[in-house]
């Protein structure tokens, strides 16, 4: 069971991925999360997030973003990005994610799920058999409280540390710290 909660990979941030050597490895899209993911909880885009969708884009990637927001949140955000979406996305639901993959018309082996939550984002995307990216959560909380979800995703990660079987299972895939 556990082993369904495990990301393929661990960063720092979605501006850590080596997109391009995520391409040379056969990826073709990529699902993204928005709140705490791309940008802190209910904010919009930002200029960098935006030159992040054209640089992949460019790459080669398809992109769609998955929300379990509204469409109009999901809308404003995309001011300045052309991406596909989902909003209402339900996740964890497997039938969304498979949804996603039919919109982005790529085979499942050939979609990245990045995204900053264990429990929708990472186990949705697993239960889907859809490979994962866990970014470290952008963002703040009020009056410094997690809540009982991040307090036990901890717990989570600590055991996927130990358990090297599941770690870095897409390989090098971290642009090194002067491409950053």
């Amino acid at each position: 069971m556990l082993k369904k909660l495990y990301p393929y990979q661990y960063v720092e941030s979605v501006f850590s991925i080596d997109y391009n050597e995520l391409y040379k490895k056969g990826y073709k899209a990529i699902i993204f999360d928005i709140d705490n993911t791309l940008v802190p909880h209910g904010k919009d885009s930002t200029k960098q997030v935006d030159k992040l969708f054209k640089t992949i884009q460019n790459v080669g990637f398809k992109t769609l973003l998955f929300s379990n927001n509204t469409e109009e949140r999901v809308k404003r955000f995309l001011k300045n990005i052309n991406s596909l979406y989902i909003c209402d996305a339900e996740k964890p639901k497997v039938e969304n994610y498979l949804k996603a993959i039919e919109m982005l018309n790529v085979k499942k082996e050939e979609v990245i799920y990045v995204g900053d939550q264990i429990f929708t984002d990472i186990y949705g995307a697993n239960k889907s058999d859809i490979a994962s990216i866990l970014v470290k959560y952008i963002g703040y909380y009020e009056n410094g409280k997690k809540g009982i979800k991040r307090n036990i995703e901890k717990i989570v990660l600590k055991l996927y540390e130990l358990n090297r079987k599941y770690r870095n299972r897409l390989g090098n895939i971290e642009k090194l710290e002067e491409n950053k």
